[in-house]
């Protein structure tokens, strides 16, 4: 069954642009943002009923999948966000945005936005007609998992403690049942069973008996997730205000969007410092002793987290919406750009490679090794 066979698939979705029209039109809501949440809420109950109603009992059978319909929903309103904050669009979100959330006009803001409505959207069609053909999407799921949970909680970190903190309204609330349902699908992948490759016990030992120096591509990995670890806590530093002449001439004069008060670009190095940066330790350690079945799982997430952090950090940095003493200054623009994009490529040289050669990878007991075998 193709994708365009479903129209529940793209139905849903497609609608967020009348539905988005028609609020905006209503401006007795402008006054009133509780009643703009509860309107938003009313919108979301009756998509899920024209869900239940077009895709079928059988796709409602699957919760992910009313889950990817669902969120497809919301990143063609993100998609919708962005591009009438940059001015191309106008008429659709205006209300929304100016009396529900109003920190979306960040250049943060509307970066997340641009990354939901593109990236997030694809890859929800993308499962959504894996399910309808009964493939497994348990690595997109992955890597979509580590990019929203990273996308969500810088965003509402930042909101919390930011500039914007005083400017909270009722519609912030719709985060919280949004954070939940995001657990909820990310424990529902990692429950899926994953295929391990049919591989022979003698090939899996092979493999893991050689040395690093017969690995050139792990050797050259090794050497990329030290860069990006010691980048990490260089950056960490910075925002917590290191006293060091290399921090302070940093935070000025390459990347002074680390200062600007809406508080992301801080909240976001931190999670680089206390949370990636083990992580980045863990994949050399990974890298160096065989057998950590967990990394291929978790490479996959980590990859999506970085991917989105930095789409929002570089893009954010060279924003016009960002205050122009936080702006990029144009004369580091490309050493700023080659830096974080050679940062962003690490974790996901390493996901390709966890993905294409695992027998490194694979667990070292006997009954595991036995071909085809899926692993829980």
């Amino acid at each position: 069954m193709k994708l365009l066979a479903v129209p529940g698939v793209l139905a849903p979705s497609l609608l967020a642009i009348p539905v988005a029209f028609g609020i905006n039109s209503v401006t007795a809501l402008t006054d009133s943002p509780l009643s703009l949440m509860l309107t938003v809420l009313l919108v979301l109950a009756g998509l899920t009923s024209i869900i239940f109603f077009v895709t079928g009992v059988s796709h409602f059978q699957n919760p992910l999948f009313c889950v990817f319909v669902l969120f497809s929903f919301t990143s063609v309103v993100d998609l919708i966000i962005a591009l009438e904050e940059d001015g191309y669009i106008s008429g659709f979100m205006e209300v929304y945005v100016r009396e529900g959330e109003p920190y979306l006009r960040t250049a943060h803001g509307i970066m997340i936005c641009y990354w939901d409505g593109i990236v997030h959207y694809g890859l929800y069609l993308a499962m959504m007609a894996a399910i309808g053909q009964r493939k497994s999407y348990r690595n997109l799921g992955l890597f979509w998992l580590g990019s929203l949970m990273m996308s969500v909680t810088v965003f509402l970190l930042g909101n919390l403690i930011g500039k914007y903190s005083s400017d909270l309204s009722p519609g912030f609330l719709l985060n919280l049942p949004y954070v939940l349902i995001v657990v909820w699908a990310g424990r529902r992948l990692f429950q899926q069973p994953k295929v391990l490759p049919c591989l022979s016990p003698e090939k899996v030992a092979e493999e893991q008996r050689k040395r690093l120096y017969q690995r050139p591509q792990d050797v050259g990995l090794i050497l990329v997730l030290l860069l990006a670890a010691a980048f990490t806590f260089f950056r960490g530093m910075v925002v917590l205000d290191c006293p060091a002449d290399s921090c302070f001439e940093y935070i000025y004069q390459h990347e002074p969007y680390l200062r600007d008060p809406v508080a992301y670009p801080k909240v976001q190095m931190l999670i680089y410092l206390f949370y990636i940066l083990p992580f980045l330790c863990l994949c050399v350690y990974a890298l160096l002793l065989p057998g950590c079945s967990w990394l291929p799982d978790w490479s996959l997430v980590f990859a999506g987290a970085f991917a989105q952090a930095q789409f929002s950090h570089v893009g954010s940095s060279l924003h016009a919406r960002t205050p122009f003493p936080y702006q990029t200054p144009e004369d580091v623009w490309w050493s700023f750009l080659l830096t974080n994009v050679l940062y962003a490529l690490g974790p996901q040289l390493l996901a390709l490679r966890c993905l294409h050669s695992t027998a490194f990878f694979l667990p070292t007991t006997p009954a595991s090794l036995r071909p085809g075998k899926k692993l829980q």
